[in-house]
């Protein structure tokens, strides 16, 4: 009896288990580079939102409603979907109905894990430049005799110039009088 019901609870697990299928990232990158690659980037904003975190601003089930019908959900008057369209000048996302609701969470698998993997971006690099390049050294008064040389050579370089120009205008002054 007690060997049936285990039986009973392994075979309830394993149909449980193969109920629900688990979302699949690699699907999920190759719909969202034909459908959605376009207007949306998973880390920075395009014509429409950047995805990362969509999971943690919106259930499951309104995502999935809203990339099967988003001006539907905008049209009846939903408080987070006129947010969305608001936030983004009101660009209309095209529907797809198409998307089974597994096709959508392979989609939002493969920008949870893509949003993971993405390295965190410096705002303002330029600021901390021993960071990006070790190795650069700021203006500073070692760079001194280089400065003085460089400006040295252009100075040299204007006056060059300027005596060109002159011999110039000598030789057509002397073939002018010929």
């Amino acid at each position: 009896m007690k060997c049936k019901r285990l039986l009973i609870v392994v075979f309830c697990c394993i149909t449980t288990a193969a109920a629900v299928k688990a979302a699949n990232p690699e699907q999920g990158k190759m719909l969202f580079q034909g459908r959605c690659a376009s207007c949306h980037n998973v880390t920075k904003k395009l014509t429409g939102p950047a995805l990362a975190g969509v999971e943690e601003r919106h259930p499951e089930a309104w995502i999935i409603s809203f990339v099967k019908g988003s001006q539907a959900m905008v049209k009846s008057g939903d408080a987070a979907a006129l947010e969305v369209f608001n936030k983004n000048n009101q660009v209309i996302m095209p529907d797809h109905p198409d998307l089974s609701d597994d096709q959508i969470r392979d989609i939002l698998a493969y920008i949870k894990e893509t949003a993971a993997n993405a390295p965190k971006e410096d705002d303002a690099p330029f600021s901390r430049p021993g960071q990006k390049e070790p190795n650069l050294m700021p203006l500073s008064i070692y760079n001194f005799p280089f400065m003085i040389a460089y400006l040295v050579l252009i100075i040299v370089m204007v006056i060059l110039l300027v005596f060109l120009v002159n011999i110039k205008s000598y030789e057509h002054h002397i073939h002018k009088d010929d």
